[in-house]
């Protein structure tokens, strides 16, 4: 029977878990580390860094390193929330065409969910690497402070 994985999709770092029998188990990603940071950042060329490579880069990168996208699911761009959150972080957040608040890196716009699958993309390799298998199922952690549009943005 196929494994279910469990995400811990954070803000600031993320994890996956698998059931080992009635004990979950945490899985250490390729850097041997239980958390992963929720980071991606956009190098040179189209190379596209996750986690602590992306992490390790920041300080050389910070326009093109996005960090604690996380609270922008399911905002609008004109929110009070995401206009505070927008003087905090060094690189841009745009309006989407529909209103939403997305992330702006090199003139192309990322949605949030787009930029979480990517963390949520390495978690599940790194599972897979871990389980010799492949994964098709996951669980995903919401906050139980997220509204419904966070939810679904999740």
């Amino acid at each position: 029977m196929a494994k279910v994985i469990g995400i811990d999709l954070g803000t600031t770092n993320s994890c996956v878990a698998v059931m080992d029998g009635s004990d979950a188990r945490v899985i250490e990603n390729a850097e041997g580390a239980r958390t992963t940071p929720s980071m991606v950042a956009f190098a040179e060329g189209d190379e596209r860094l996750v986690g602590q490579a992306a992490k390790r880069q920041a300080v050389t990168n910070p326009e093109k390193t996005l960090f604690a996208i996380k609270r922008l699911i399911g905002r609008r761009h004109d929110d009070k929330a995401t206009k505070k959150f927008t003087e905090l972080v060094p690189y841009e957040i745009a309006a989407s065409g529909n209103g939403d608040a997305w992330v702006r890196v090199d003139g192309e716009d990322y949605s949030p969910s787009q930029i979480s699958s990517f963390v949520l993309r390495k978690l599940k390799e790194d599972a897979e690497a871990f389980l010799g298998e492949s994964v098709t199922q996951a669980v995903i952690t919401v906050p139980a402070y997220f509204n419904d549009s966070q939810r679904q943005a999740t």
